[in-house]
């Protein structure tokens, strides 16, 4: 299509420019130029960050706390020793049953060698029935007390360990509860501390019910549906993660239903309580035809868009919009054919058949699709995953009706 001047004298429609157009001449308009691209559809929520797991460290047996072994905000593995027990009572009460195991082991030896000798006794008819079954039955009897001895060492050991606190989690301590010296119970509810454990950490949201067929449909089939989480200011990307858990029930005051999504957040930019966006990937729309988002316009017969036909004149056709993809361009669902031409600018005065002069170069023209960094080297693995996270959130978002909202559209004369 040619690209003649904006020049001329001004006609009776005021000056030359994009809000007129030339006496008995062409409309001078902008233009841009369909093509096809993989667009992601997106759910959009607000989220709040809760910890994967919240563990309250309390003591398993009573005794003075005789140290902590933590710096308060420290990060934790589990098993890590966090406080330690006076453990001297425990000790002593293992010794008493270690020593109680060993008098009873020795009565039970000789309690087994004098019924070897009845038993020899008894078969040569020198010893009584009775005194044989009397001899049986005590050893039996001691074997029962050995057994109740074991039982006690091990229930003594097991104290003896619960007087060394550690860690049941891996995670950040919070604020020491109890200090060293006071004492402290097993029925304490306060506890000594609490780990929360934010790596990896979850984000739960809720989504209208209308979703939930797209989301169960996914699930089931065994797909893991992408999630992003952004700041609350939506300008920077905080993680990405995966959609984890679908409640099994919609909440009926509300209507929606919530889910949860899970978060390495390796660089702990996730925070337990937070409040952040979060845009749930549910489709990828492969080979999808996009235009400029300013081309499509609003009238009460629905979207439309004017095209640019080979004679330089346009037909108004009306098209299903679909997801917005980028910061500026929109899917079109039918309507719209790839390499077809539509007006962006000096729509105002259009109708169907207007001749139009498109005062914009072929490379102005041409729809700028979203750019894929493919140079990323393994050491720049980290700023990617932001940097892309951001593209992948401004890529597309949906609206429940799945349309780009009002205040981005012209509205055309009718």
């Amino acid at each position: 299509m040619g690209a003649p001047g904006m020049g001329g004298p001004p006609g009776m429609g005021g000056p030359p420019g994009m809000g007129g157009r030339n006496q008995g001449g062409p409309t001078p308009v902008h233009s841009g130029t369909a093509q096809q691209a993989d667009v992601p559809v997106y759910l959009s929520a607000l989220g709040t960050v809760v910890a994967n797991a919240s563990v309250t460290v309390t003591s398993r047996v009573d005794g003075q706390l005789m140290a902590v072994f933590f710096t308060e905000g420290q990060k934790v593995a589990k098993g890590q020793l966090l406080a330690q027990i006076d453990p001297r009572s425990y000790q002593a009460t293992l010794d008493q049953y270690q020593g109680e195991l060993a008098q009873n082991q020795a009565l039970l030896t000789s309690a087994q060698l004098t019924l070897a000798r009845y038993k020899a006794l008894y078969a040569q008819d020198s010893l009584a029935r009775q005194d044989l079954d009397t001899q049986t039955a005590t050893v039996g009897q001691y074997l029962g007390t050995v057994k109740s001895d074991q039982a006690q060492i091990n229930s003594a050991k097991l104290n003896l360990e619960y007087a060394r606190i550690t860690a049941p989690v891996s995670g950040r301590v919070g604020l020491r509860l109890v200090d060293p010296g006071n004492m402290v119970h097993s029925s304490d509810t306060t506890g000594i501390v609490t780990i929360t454990q934010t790596q990896p950490i979850a984000v739960t949201f809720s989504l209208p019910q209308a979703h939930i067929p797209v989301l169960i449909k996914a699930l089931h089939h065994g797909q893991s549906l992408p999630a992003t989480a952004i700041d609350q200011d939506g300008t920077s990307v905080l993680d990405q993660g995966k959609l984890s858990f679908i409640s099994n029930e919609i909440d009926s005051d509300t209507g929606s239903i919530k889910l949860k999504a899970i978060f390495a957040n390796d660089d702990e930019r996730l925070y337990p309580n937070q409040f952040v966006n979060v845009k749930l990937q549910t489709n990828l729309l492969k080979g999808a035809t996009v235009i400029p988002a300013q081309a499509i316009q609003l009238s009460s017969d629905g979207d439309f868009v004017y095209v640019i036909k080979a004679d330089n004149s346009v037909e108004r056709r009306a098209v299903n919009s679909g997801p917005v993809f980028g910061t500026n361009l929109q899917v079109v669902l039918s309507g719209v054919a790839p390499g077809e031409h539509v007006v962006t600018e000096g729509i105002d005065r259009l109708n169907t058949g207007s001749k139009v002069t498109v005062v914009d170069s072929p490379v102005a023209a041409r729809v700028k699709l979203p750019a894929k960094d493919t140079s990323t080297t393994e050491g720049d693995k980290a700023s990617t995953v932001s940097t892309n996270g951001k593209a992948a959130v401004k890529d597309a978002s949906t609206t429940d009706s799945g349309k780009v909202p009002s205040t981005t559209r012209g509205v055309a004369a009718q």
